[in-house]
Parts: structure tokens; C-alpha cells; sequence
């Protein structure tokens, strides 16, 4: 659908304006909402480990957007739908896991909100709702009988999620074929407990988001509303929260916050403005003059972008903190004691600590093997010096006079390792 040039709501020409919008279902209609201050929306979680990583972020931003413009966001956290495993853009069953895992997830996964949202009982304070109070509590013929005669079978085997699945001959359980059915179930409960109106997330949610605003039509909610984000890709066409070393959480006990603002330093040249519109709370007269740097210039501007998206995530300390650490290390060329530090005990050094097994503790490498891969090219050091024998050692002599030992795999990781 054709829309407007500039939104009525403070909230689409937020939205508009940083490019966090790829699809809408009726975007005169949102908003309208949005304008009265009368949009209620949420975004699924499900709690499949115990950090959401950056690709998640978008969304979250959304919900903060969506608060700060006078609406109301709510977080639904997918202690029932983990039990099942979403498909969507997987091409292979989702592990199951526990209900002990899920909930231990879960109680993890709040304290992330809790950076970005203002929860409370306020008009538009955020919530955080369990789908597990109602889905647990299903009984599956009346399920059947009230929610799973709304669907087509035909329609369903059309959606992405099913459809690719069953192209590449990849196998497709039953349980999870069942999904999308919970997923718009969540939609009109969330409806008819709270007045949400509308369901945000990531364009591979599409379907599952028009089937919810379907099925709630049906069963006679209100008008339900649905908008998706772009799932983000690096100019390079690399996923986004996914490096050479792993996800990239958002929990600071999954990542440190100094990790995380390297994530940001790091950032392609081209994607700058880009991140800066969607992951920061710059104002987009600061961001254009950001992302009109040249050469090396550029680099100013991925530290603001570093600074800004780690204060949201970690907090403004947080963030300087980590720009400091890496002016001290990269550009003073001195030693930084806030580098990430884990213990090692003095017995391992008397003993001779294998340079293999140093730099995969420190977990700048996943494995021995890949450790002998960097070795081979260059990119592992030991207090700055390039490491070329694998089968070295360290022991209490390659302690500093900071009484630490400094790991480093290529410019920009550094771990020390602090005998104790």
C-alpha cells in the first residue's frame, strides 16, 4: 500500500525517518492509533537461550520508540511457545529444551528490557507477559475445535516458514508446523486480556503476524494491526548479531560490555548511518553530519555509534568506560587494566600453560585447531609479540609488570589473563 508522505504520529515518522519499517497492514490505520496515543503493541521472545543477541535489538527498539512516543509496548516473553520452536528461517528442528532451561531463559532475559523500557502501571508503561499462562493451560480439543478450524491448511503450507522448509526437502515436525497457530493465538489473547492492537517483528514474521490479525477478526477482537522491521544484513551481506566469534548478546554476563562496544567500533564504513538511525537515540540532525565524515574521519563517528549503543544496552558509564579502554590500547598505545581480564590460577604457569589451550580459556578462539589456524597467520600475540610455535608454554616468566599476561588475536581483541 501507498503511504503518506509524512506520518500524522510522532511514532511512524520516527519510524519512517530511521528506516525501521519494511511492511505494514494498514499503515492509515496505525496511524491513527498512534496519534490518539492509543497503540497498543508487542513483540514476541521466545526464550531459547539466555541472552537476546543484537539481531533482536531492532525490534526492542521499536518498543522503545513506541514508549517514548506515548503508546504502549508490550513484551511477550515465550515461556510456552519455546516448548515448540518457531521454524521460521531455520532450516532444521530447533532443540527442545526443558522447561527448567526455558524458565531459567526467561528470568534472564528480563533484565535486557529493562535497559531500553519503562515498566509499571502506567498509562503507557510498558509489560512483560508470559504467553505460558495461557498456552500451558490449553486443552487440545477444545483448541482444535475454537482457534484450529480458522485455518487452512492450503494457506498455511504457503508461509515462508513452511514452504521453504518442505522446497528443500528438510524435514518439518509436526509440532512445529503447529507454531503459527500459537503465535496467532497469542495475538488474541493479548487482545482480549489487554487491548493490544497490533504485533511488531521481523519481516520473516509476516505470516504468522497477518494469520494472528486474521484469526482475531474471526473470533471478534478488534481491529488488529501488524508492522514489520528489516531483517538486517551488514553491507557485506553478514548477518547481523553473528561475528567469526559468535553471537553477539546483549546480556553483559553473556558479553562484556567493552566486547560489545568493539561489536560497534567495528562497524562497515557503509553501514554507519545506517546503525546510527537504528541503534542509537542520536538525533538525525547529529547523525547526518556523523555520517558525512570521510577517510578516516569515519572512525569518529563509529565511536559515537559504539558509545551511544553500548549506553543504552549497559549504561552511559558502561560505555565510556569501553571508549576509554580502547583510546588507552589502540590509539596510546599503553596497557589498559579494564580490558577483559579472567583469572588464572599460578600452579597453571609453574606448571607451563600450553599456548592452545591459553587463548581458547580466554575464548578468543573456540578450539585448539582453530588456534593453530591464527597461529599460522600471524594473528595470535603474547604481550604484544606475534606467537609462531604452537607448542609453546606459558609459564610465570611471560608475566608483565602489570602481573598480567596480554592475549591478543589480530589489532582489536585483547583478553589478560590475571595469575591468582
Amino acid at each position: 500500500m501507498t503511504t503518506p508522505a509524512r506520518p500524522k504520529s510522532e511514532f511512524l515518522q520516527i519510524l519512517t525517518e530511521r528506516g525501521y519499517i519494511h511492511q505494514t497492514s494498514d499503515f492509515e490505520g496505525i496511524d491513527a492509533k498512534a496519534a490518539e496515543k492509543k497503540l497498543i503493541a508487542y513483540v514476541g521472545y521466545d526464550c531459547t537461550a539466555p541472552s537476546l543477541h543484537v539481531g533482536s535489538l531492532i525490534s526492542i527498539m521499536m518498543l522503545h520508540w513506541l514508549q517514548q512516543t506515548g503508546n504502549k509496548p508490550i513484551v511477550l516473553l515465550g515461556g510456552g511457545t519455546t516448548r515448540v520452536g518457531d521454524p521460521s528461517g531455520k532450516d532444521e528442528t530447533r532443540a527442545m529444551r526443558t522447561i527448567e532451561e526455558i524458565d531459567a531463559n526467561k528470568e534472564s532475559l528480563k533484565e535486557v528490557f529493562a535497559h531500553l523500557l519503562q515498566f509499571g502501571d502506567g498509562a503507557n508503561d510498558a509489560m512483560m507477559i508470559d504467553n505460558a499462562d495461557w498456552l500451558a493451560k490449553l486443552n487440545y480439543i477444545e483448541f482444535l475445535r475454537d482457534v484450529g478450524r480458522h485455518f487452512s491448511v492450503n494457506r498455511m503450507m504457503t508461509m515462508d516458514s513452511v514452504r521453504l522448509r518442505l522446497e528443500r526437502e528438510q524435514e518439518l515436525s509436526f509440532i512445529e508446523f503447529n507454531y503459527m497457530l500459537l503465535q496467532s493465538y497469542d495475538f488474541v489473547e493479548l487482545a482480549r486480556r489487554y487491548d493490544c492492537n497490533m504485533q511488531m517483528g521481523g519481516s520473516d514474521q509476516w505470516g504468522n503476524i497477518v494469520m494472528g490479525a486474521d484469526l482475531g477478526r474471526r473470533m471478534g477482537t478488534h481491529q488488529l494491526y501488524g508492522l514489520t522491521c528489516p531483517l538486517l544484513t551488514t553491507a557485506s551481506g553478514a548477518k547481523m548479531g553473528k561475528t567469526a566469534q559468535g553471537a553477539v548478546w546483549l546480556n553483559e554476563n553473556q558479553l562484556p560490555a567493552y566486547d560489545y562496544w568493539q561489536y560497534w567500533r567495528n562497524t562497515e564504513d557503509a553501514d554507519v548511518g545506517r546503525f546510527l538511525r537504528l541503534f542509537t537515540t542520536i538525533p538525525l540532525e547529529e547523525i547526518t553530519k556523523l555520517e558525512a565524515l570521510g577517510g578516516a574521519e569515519i572512525n569518529e563517528a563509529k565511536k559515537a555509534l559504539a558509545t551511544a549503543a553500548t549506553a543504552l544496552m549497559h549504561g552511559q558509564d558502561a560505555a565510556e568506560k569501553a571508549a576509554e579502554t580502547a583510546r588507552v590500547t589502540f590509539e596510546a598505545g599503553a596497557l589498559s587494566t579494564d580490558l577483559p581480564t579472567i583469572d588464572l590460577p599460578r600452579a597453571d604457569l609453574e606448571a607451563g600453560l600450553g599456548v592452545l589451550e591459553a587463548f581458547v580459556r580466554a575464548e578468543l578462539v573456540k578450539s585448539n585447531s582453530e588456534a593453530r589456524r591464527q597461529i599460522k597467520g600471524g594473528a595470535l600475540k603474547i604481550n604484544d609479540k606475534a606467537l609462531s610455535d604452537e607448542t609453546a608454554s606459558l609459564t610465570m616468566a611471560d608475566i608483565g609488570p602489570d602481573d598480567v599476561i596480554k592475549l591478543s588475536f589480530g589489532k582489536k581483541r585483547h583478553v589478560l589473563l590475571k595469575p591468582v
